[in-house]
This record gives C-alpha cells, structure tokens and sequence, in this order.
C-alpha cells in the first residue's frame, strides 16, 4: 500500500467538462485500477522544466490525447524531485538528498530505468508491471498512436513492430470503448 505519497492531482471539475485530463493520484490509480483495469500513463515531470510546461500547455491540452487517456489510462503526474518517502507493496523509495535542489526521488530514478530526462513519460500494464518509459517532449499527433498502440496492445503481439503500426495509423482513429 502507497502511503505519505504527494503528487500534484489536476481533476475534473465538473464530470461532463471533456477538456481535461482526469490526473489522479498514485494511490488514487491503484484504487482506480482495483475497480476498472487500465493500463497506467505516469507524466514524470519537475517544476523548472520548460518543456514540462510546454508539453501541459499543448499536448495534454489536445482532445485527442485527453480523450485516449481519460478512456484508456490511469493517468497520474509525479514530480521526479518530490521529497515524500513512498512505499509500493514492499519496497520503499525516498529522496536521498531532500534538501539539495534538483535531486530526484528513487521512485523517478526507478520508473525511468536511471535515464533522468525531462519530461519523460512512463507506460505500466493494469499490474503495474513496465510497459516502457519514453523520454523527451512529445507533440500531439505524435503521442496519440503510441497511447493507441499500447492501448490496443499491439506491443503484446509477437510481430510487434511499430513502425508497420505507424503506417497504418491515422491520426483521426480515436480507440473507442
């Protein structure tokens, strides 16, 4: 169980307002995800990240994106530099150094297999298992097939291959439940 964990929770004001992402809390998603299994989109961000803010202010902002998340995902923002101590199943993750600016927490370090970048975004199953961490900005209409490939679970096939994916994807396909 997840406890003293602090993400920054963006929620939907109003249930029927479809222009936001439906940012939850870690401890929120696992909940979530115990009642309808997604799969989990992790935003893994820091507060000086220029492009972190960028990626807020245009692709999180696009319907398409915020429409495959919201169906499709758990979707929760972590602060790669957060101070709290976590604790998953049996494993605890802190800050080693809570008080020196810019240090990242274990739990960032952990998601991102130790390649710190920013932002960066990570992929879990519905058991939390990784899927895959993808580092840098990502434009819109560059974001949507990979939230659709790993939705339909197109990287489960045994010819997984996303290029072949890519070609086939249009931009206009949004993943209908």
């Amino acid at each position: 169980m997840i406890s003293n964990f602090t993400f920054i929770v963006f929620s939907q004001e109003n249930n029927e307002e479809k222009d936001k992402i439906e940012w939850i809390a870690f401890e929120e998603a696992i909940e979530a995800n115990s009642k309808e299994q997604k799969k989990f989109f992790i935003d893994v961000y820091t507060d000086w990240c220029g492009w972190c803010k960028r990626m807020d202010a245009t692709t999180f902002k696009d319907e398409k994106i915020i429409k495959l998340l919201n169906e499709n995902y758990h979707t929760v923002k972590l602060d790669a530099e957060m101070k709290d101590t976590v604790r998953l199943g049996n494993d605890t993750f802190v800050n080693e150094k809570p008080n020196q600016k810019r240090h990242p927490h274990q739990l960032a370090i952990a998601l991102l297999n130790g390649k710190l970048s920013y932002p960066s975004v990570v992929f879990l199953d519905e058991k939390g298992n990784m899927i895959q961490p993808l580092a840098g900005y990502q434009k819109a209409e560059n974001l949507a097939p990979i939230l659709n490939f790993f939705a339909d679970n197109e990287h489960l096939k045994e010819d997984a291959n996303f290029e072949e994916y890519l070609k086939n994807y249009s931009n206009e396909k949004i993943k209908k439940n």
